[in-house]
């Protein structure tokens, strides 16, 4: 099972499926820790993580440090293992016969926090508050497929309705859901918590409600210290096939991981998500078989602010340059300490539809093609960039990198443009403020490389915040959810990944890992294909 986290953007550097970043499947390796330590199974235990950007609303989280929170108050009808097949949750079962018409059939018994029911209604109407554009949910469109979606958020003009016409009430524990056109990896959408249910109770005040959630996962809302703590409480009337082996959870704000691992050290907070590449050298050696190495689904990239002067109708010759101008192998083994391997793609490795290759030459370092394409493509404007990043994530070290090797390579003047926190960065990002580049770092949604391509570069996708936009590369995303099978969509995207060197709508530097640990006081510590930890599976030591 997926542990606590959707795609979204990522927020931390050394670090999925992000960021802060988006979801994944797939328990992750379990720690080892001490397995004959007595267990207080009514423990609660610490987490690192920043302050959340949104309210709590499913619908309008889009980064990691809302998503884990989102993800432990709220189940959704699916989820997918390791393999990437999927896993019913709360649903009982998801039927199609033409990959555009999906009958949902509800377990029963299912209850939200406050004690109320979970029904068919409460998905349905949950839906169509989060579509509606009057709501303002970041990931709206991430129903933009369901029929009737145009009708309650037009591209100009009033909506005609104030619900999808394509999703319909059968009775309490059954509803369906028909598509505009048959899309053959749906189901593996209604993994992502965009499409959690809602109480009644959410309608009266759905601020407030962002602010003290009510949801129906294994973990109920206690109480919201802003920029300091979120404390959860496990939910004992829980359903699902995740029950939590813990009390609870305590997510800790921090500003910098440095902080975050001196306290990890010194036993005041329980599990990192990352730790700071300041740290990376010694981590191993300070926590022994506390110490967790290993890959997830997600990518780090840089992304130009194409909406910008300098960056809008630009030659692609001129960003081929710039990804040519970057020593990802130096970087990742010496600033990233080999915590990272360098991209060759946009898909994230673990990914259904990954390729090792996409026959170009784009990722390999080469000073003298890169100035040459550079030239070709009309130059930088102005011949300086700039990187957009969060401090509170460890980027610092690896943007100067970055930004040196460019400048070595090209001449261009990099520098970066730190900002307070990924709160802050991703605000920058929404307001359409990025002064020229912004790190992207994006993790699984879903195990599909659709959630890398269609969600990142097509035009009116969510998780596009950098303005690009191209016809051929939405006609070809159009023609891959048109497949007739899943597998034939994504050979089709595999195919639109292999073009995309040609319209660089983001420059990929390399995949992430999870480099992170966890403290003595507890045990059965495990990362998901999202790089998030497994918070049900946490087990707490007697003290």
């Amino acid at each position: 099972m997926r542990g606590a986290k959707s795609a979204k953007w990522v927020a931390i550097a050394a670090v999925v499926a992000l960021g802060a970043t988006a979801c994944g499947g797939g328990s992750g390796d379990s720690g080892s820790g001490d397995k004959s330590a007595a267990i207080d199974p009514n423990g609660k235990f610490s987490i690192e993580v920043g302050e959340p950007q949104n309210p709590l609303q499913p619908a309008n989280t889009m980064e990691s440090n809302g998503s884990i929170v989102t993800r432990a108050l709220f189940s959704t009808l699916v989820d997918y293992d390791k393999s990437g097949k999927i896993v019913m949750v709360n649903a009982d079962s998801v039927d199609t016969t033409d990959n555009k018409t999906f009958t949902v059939k509800l377990k029963k018994g299912w209850k939200f926090h406050d004690g109320t029911p979970v029904t068919a209604e409460s998905y349905v109407k949950a839906w169509n508050w989060a579509a509606t554009p009057a709501n303002k949910q970041t990931n709206s469109f991430w129903f933009a497929d369901i029929k009737g979606y145009s009708d309650v958020a037009p591209e100009s003009g009033k909506p005609k309705a104030t619900e999808m016409s394509g999703l319909k009430v059968v009775d309490d524990s059954t509803f369906t859901i028909e598509l505009t056109t048959a899309i053959p990896y749906f189901v593996y959408k209604l993994g992502y918590e965009v499409f959690s249910p809602l109480p009644e109770s959410f309608y009266k005040d759905p601020a407030a409600a962002g602010k003290k959630p009510i949801g129906n996962g294994p973990y109920k809302f206690v109480s919201w210290d802003n920029k300091k703590q979120i404390e959860v409480a496990r939910y004992d009337d829980y359903q699902g096939p995740n029950k939590a082996k813990n009390g609870g959870v305590i997510f800790k704000n921090y500003t910098n991981l440095e902080t975050a691992y001196e306290d990890l050290k010194s036993g005041n907070v329980d599990v990192l998500r990352q730790i700071a590449p300041k740290d990376l050298p010694v981590y191993k050696t300070d926590l022994g078989d506390r110490g967790v190495d290993m890959a997830y689904s997600a990518v780090q990239t840089i992304a130009p602010a194409f909406y910008t002067k300098q960056w809008k109708d630009i030659d692609p010759k001129v960003l081929q340059g710039l990804s040519m101008a970057i020593d990802r192998q130096t970087i990742t083994k010496t600033v990233l300490q080999g915590t990272r391997e360098p991209a060759t793609g946009w898909v994230a490795k673990g990914v259904l539809g990954y390729q090792d290759s996409l026959g170009s030459d784009i990722f390999t370092y080469n000073p003298t093609k890169a100035k040459q394409l550079i030239k070709e493509g009309g130059g930088v404007p102005k011949n300086a960039i700039s990187i957009q990043y969060n401090a509170d994530g460890g980027h610092k070290e690896w943007v100067a990198a970055v930004c040196n090797s460019i400048t070595k390579a090209t001449g261009v003047k990099c520098t970066g443009d730190s900002k307070a926190d990924f709160q802050a960065d991703l605000n920058a990002r929404d307001a359409q403020e990025v002064k020229s580049m912004y790190r992207s770092g994006w993790v699984l949604d879903y195990p599909f490389n659709a959630n890398f391509l269609r969600d990142l570069f097509g035009t009116k996708s969510s998780g596009n915040q950098s303005g690009f936009s191209n016809k051929e590369v939405d006609n070809l995303i159009a023609q891959a959810d048109a497949a007739k099978s899943q597998d034939e969509s994504m050979k089709l995207y595999q195919d639109l990944e292999k073009k995309l060197p040609n319209y660089m709508p983001s420059i990929p530097l390399w995949y992430y890992k999870v480099n992170a640990g966890y403290s003595e006081n507890v045990t059965g510590v495990a990362y998901a294909q999202d790089g998030d930890p497994v918070l049900t599976g946490v087990q707490v030591k007697k003290k």
